[in-house]
């Protein structure tokens, strides 16, 4: 499900398309829990791979804006959360954070590469694109 290698870690397509280009930013050291836990210039190089991967995602899914969370409620290790927001979304839930969607709603969406291996290619073609002009 990795979409590409980025220079704070790995972008991933998330394991529930619900909101179709939901990705994530892994931090390639695993043993990093929190986004203070790296120096500096890790840190910023992580907010920009999260930021670039969220453009990357804009560009692909045209959404009606894109959510970034850094949460580390649940899992151990530093990563982010990349939410595109649609206009269609149900009036109750397009306005809260992504987390207030019942599991189950979650649970019907998920990824394949069948349904949405395309959709991970664009996202990857448009992640390259907006690395080569950052980096």
């Amino acid at each position: 499900m990795v979409i590409a290698r980025m220079r704070s870690g790995f972008a991933v397509i998330g394991d529930t398309q619900h909101l179709p280009g939901y990705s994530l930013l892994l931090c390639e050291n695993p043993s990093v829990d929190h986004l203070t836990d790296l120096p500096l210039d890790r840190r910023q190089a992580f907010l920009l791979d999260m930021a670039l991967l969220g453009e990357a995602v804009q560009r692909a899914c045209h959404p009606r804006r894109i959510n970034y969370e850094v949460l580390g409620n649940s899992l151990p290790l530093l990563h982010a959360h990349v939410h595109p927001r649609y206009e269609w979304e149900p009036a109750e839930l397009s306005s809260g954070p992504v987390w207030r969607y019942p599991d189950a709603v979650r649970a019907e969406h998920p990824y394949s590469d069948e349904e949405h291996g395309e959709l991970r290619e664009t996202i990857r073609s448009e992640l390259e694109r907006v690395m080569r002009s950052a980096y």
